[in-house]
């Protein structure tokens, strides 16, 4: 045998008794990786985290700061609500403390080894007795927001253990990147960017769990490495900007509330359902947004709620307002009284002490911030159950600027771009989103130019400011707690009194100025001190009575009895003191709405006449301004602010009466309602023509908005450091004059509006457009077409003349704008022609015109 032969089968000896070894090195290995591999058991997840146990159960890792969500079984295929509250931002950004975000109905569903959490479609409604309904899935999807690997399971008890930190800490429930502008125009202007969101930064701060609701309280980081507009002093740093956001679970309340349907004659925030199994021609099933209020003796006359409606007066709120908030909010017991509630508001004020702060959802707060830009004086939101549009919780926020006598928020009249925002303010400033309520702004502006016109025309003692003050904020609680209660604007009350009855001292017992408190009224400042009455309404009035009467009146048992009950209740609607117009009707800004009623910063059943005389108190304040206003070794960043605000309340009731020209009345009666007129009536020729008057006079005519040079020279605003590096000091008041003036033009001369005049043609209005135009071109050009032209008339024609230019070009399509167009800017020729009167500034000023008309009818153009 050879040795390379006995060395093989040494070898193979070998090899045979080492692979049982190794098959069972193998076998033990696989074992212990598999061992390795088996899921750990909840309760070994979760040894090292602390619990917070309620509606869900959340772990938090004390060491790595890992949230884990425990659901059970019976929670898997179930519905619960879930909210969205911003606890904290900056508003560069769009985001402030207390705003609430969407809510909606969620559903968590297993699948497989995942749970998966969508976002359910509550706009539909299928008789379950229609065939139909069997497809009601068709072309309607619920959204899949989010899928959370299941990390642990107990599956003898059902429950499975996902990771939260994916799901809160990302924007899979809520969108919080703002998205881009789809304008190409709008995104050629630089704007305030957040930039990306950081994922190593953005962290949970709070978790809490009760038995009805889990809040998660989320810090959001941003970053934006380059930013190109720094945002304002509000912000410590635009590369990093955090905004703090608390999301809520919470359960579908279990009682016996029964939905209200909505009516288009009383404003409710509500619901929109389709009755896609319905062939009507108005398939709607909405309903509208209310507490659940039951009585605890449905039988008796009177009875307290079962769970009256209770607000907290937040810790922070100043002492000294403390009772007027409390005593301004039980004021909508009188309301609730009327339909046998007692007590069915309840106010307490949180504790120093208290375990539990402004953010729980536990707790309708009423809150207090102190923003440096601020969003709004007073905000009152609430969030429901979609389903049914049971309230099931509330805030109000307030601002204690709105108090203040510096219009932080506002362009000033030494700054350029203040025209700009001043025509914005005068032509009323949009709400953001056009959800949020921007009341504050406008009283903060009121009370300014109250104050600065008491001191000027006669003096402000102690008991008017008081009194001032007092209405101010008990107007404004009474708003806001309205939202509260399912409200919307009505910006139609302010119809209610005449100019006399508004101007009386005895609106001071009954405490009414306006049908509702639900408007945005101008401040009922009296030409004298002996006639100042009510500032604002301090109590509910009768459209706020029968509000309460719809939504919260006791349900009857039968349907149908109920049924004609409520129809009882709205057929009222054509009453005067109940007139009701929301913002979906009104004219914040030119060409919106179409009835001149539906308005905001307006006051009685004669607007224009109102307005006029407000006009005619701006200019006597102006006049007299310099007498006594401010005090002695005060500054005169007063004096800004006071000519500011004074300007900004101008240009507001100019706006004011500008809607009347081309309006149309508006009624949301049905069929055969006693009372009803037809739907659409265009206004008066006569009530026109007297708008355009007012307008002439008061807005275009020469030194129609006169400032005294005494005022001029005094109107400098307080230096502080460099902050008006890049613009000079001085006031520009010819661009604050024309901006009055061009936002009544922006409104007479909207596509909407002179398309509207020419179609209301056709059934009723006999004002033409031929008609208004004439009637403009005159009170612009006709009381100075001999002798000088002052710089401020010249900059009002030079502007009509330019936007003239552009509409005869055809701009828009509409042939009688554009025929109106070429026809006055002949009539403005011919009123040019031959002119040779005037100083020189006069005639270069003619010879602008007369190149801007021959461009603008030039066959070459």
């Amino acid at each position: 045998m050879t040795a390379k032969l006995l060395r093989l089968i040494a070898a193979s000896l070998l090899l045979s008794i080492a692979l049982p070894s190794w098959a069972q090195d193998e076998k033990n290995g696989a074992e212990d990786k598999k061992e390795e591999e088996k899921p750990k058991s909840i309760a070994e997840l979760t040894k090292d985290s602390e619990a917070f146990e309620g509606l869900f159960t959340l772990y938090r890792d004390t060491k790595t700061g890992k949230t884990h969500l425990l659901i059970s079984e019976d929670q898997l295929g179930k519905e619960y609500i879930y909210w969205m509250q911003v606890a904290n931002g900056v508003l560069d950004a769009g985001y402030f403390k207390g705003a609430y975000g969407p809510s909606g109905i969620i559903e968590l569903r297993r699948n497989f080894n995942t749970v998966e959490i969508w976002k359910k479609n509550t706009n539909f409604w299928f008789d379950p007795d229609n065939p139909l309904s069997r497809a009601s899935s068709a072309n309607i999807t619920d959204a899949l927001v989010a899928v959370l690997e299941i990390s642990g399971e107990d599956k003898d008890g059902g429950r499975v253990l996902t990771d939260a930190d994916k799901l809160f800490a990302s924007e899979a429930l809520v969108q919080v990147t703002p998205s881009p502008n789809p304008n190409p125009e709008a995104a050629k202007e630089p704007s305030f960017s957040l930039g990306k969101l950081d994922e190593k930064k953005t962290r949970i701060l709070n978790l809490r769990s009760y038995p009805q609701n889990t809040d998660v309280e989320v810090e959001y980081v941003f970053n934006n490495p380059t930013p190109v507009v720094q945002g304002s002093q509000a912000v410590t740093d635009s590369r990093y900007i955090s905004v703090r956001m608390m999301h809520s679970f919470i359960e579908v309340p279990k009682n016996d509330f029964v939905p209200r349907r909505d009516d288009p004659r009383v404003g409710f925030f509500s619901g929109q359902v389709t009755d896609l199994t319905s062939n009507a021609a108005a398939p709607f099933r909405d309903h509208v947004n209310r507490w659940h209020l039951v009585k605890k003796d449905p039988s008796a006359a009177m009875s307290e709620p079962v769970e009256p409606i209770t607000w907290w007066i937040e810790n922070t709120t100043p002492l000294e307002w403390r009772d007027l908030i409390r005593d301004a909010a039980l004021d909508w017991n009188r309301s609730f009284e009327k339909i046998g509630f007692k007590d069915a508001i309840v106010v307490k004020v949180q504790p120093d002490d208290a375990d539990w702060d402004a953010g729980d959802i536990r707790y309708n707060v009423l809150r207090w911030t102190s923003s440096p830009n601020p969003p709004f004086g007073g905000y009152g939101p609430s969030f429901t159950n979609p389903r049914t549009g049971q309230i099931i919780g509330a805030d109000i926020m307030l601002e204690y600027s709105f108090m203040g006598r510096f219009l932080r928020s506002r362009g000033k009249l030494q700054d350029p771009t203040a025209g700009q925002d001043l025509a914005l303010w005068s032509a009323f400033e949009p709400e953001m989103g056009g959800h949020y309520c921007s009341l504050g702004a406008g009283l903060q502006a009121n009370t300014m130019f109250a104050r600065a016109a008491a001191d000027s025309l006669y003096g402000l003692d102690d008991e008017l400011d008081q009194r001032l003050v007092h209405d101010t904020m008990h107007y404004l609680i009474l708003h806001e707690m309205g939202h509260t209660l399912g409200m919307n604007h009505n910006m139609k009350a302010t119809q209610l009194l005449t100019p006399d009855e508004a101007f009386s001292t005895d609106n001071l017992a009954d405490g009414l100025l306006a049908g509702s408190i639900m408007d945005y009224p101008a401040v009922n400042f009296a030409p004298t001190r002996e006639q100042q009455g009510l500032y604002y309404s301090v109590v509910p009035g009768p459209y706020d009575d029968w509000f309460v009467e719809y939504g919260y009146s006791q349900a009857l048992d039968d349907p149908a009895a109920e049924e004609q009950r409520l129809e009882a209740i709205l057929a009222r609607s054509t009453e005067p003191q109940l007139a009701f117009g929301n913002d979906a009707d009104d004219m914040r800004s030119p060409g919106a709405g179409i009835d001149p009623r539906v308005n905001i910063y307006d006051m009685s059943s004669d607007s224009i006449g109102y307005a006029s005389q407000q006009m005619t108190l701006f200019q006597d304040a102006l006049d007299r301004l310099p007498e006594n206003y401010p005090a002695q070794g005060k500054s005169y960043q007063e004096t800004v602010e006071a000519v500011t605000v004074m300007l900004a309340l101008w240009g507001r009731s100019a706006a004011v009466t500008s809607r009347w020209i081309g309006g149309v009345y508006v009624d949301r009666a049905m069929v055969g309602q006693p009372g009803a007129s037809a739907p659409f009536r265009p206004v008066s020729r006569a009530r026109q023509q007297n708008a355009m008057q007012v307008l002439a006079e008061q807005v275009f005519a020469p030194g129609a908005i006169h400032i005294s040079p005494e005022l001029l020279q005094h109107t400098a605003p307080r230096r502080r450091g460099f902050n008006h590096f890049g613009q000079t000091e001085d006031p520009k008041i010819h661009d604050a004059v024309l901006n009055i003036q061009k936002g009544v033009l922006d409104h007479l001369l909207n596509p909407v509006v002179m398309k509207r005049i020419t179609d209301s043609g056709a059934y009723g209005n006999t004002y033409s457009l031929a008609d208004m135009m004439g009637d403009l071109t005159g009170a612009i050009f006709n009381a100075d077409a001999r002798g000088d032209i002052d710089s401020f008339r010249q900059n009002l024609q030079v502007e009509y003349v330019q936007r003239l230019a552009k509409m005869a070009r055809g701009n828009g399509g509409q042939h009688t704008a554009t025929s109106a167009a070429v026809f006055e800017l002949e009539q403005v020729a011919d009123l040019l022609d031959g002119r040779r009167g005037g100083d020189r500034s006069t005639q270069a000023h003619v010879a602008h015109l007369e190149m801007i008309i021959d461009r603008a009818l030039s066959a070459d153009v």
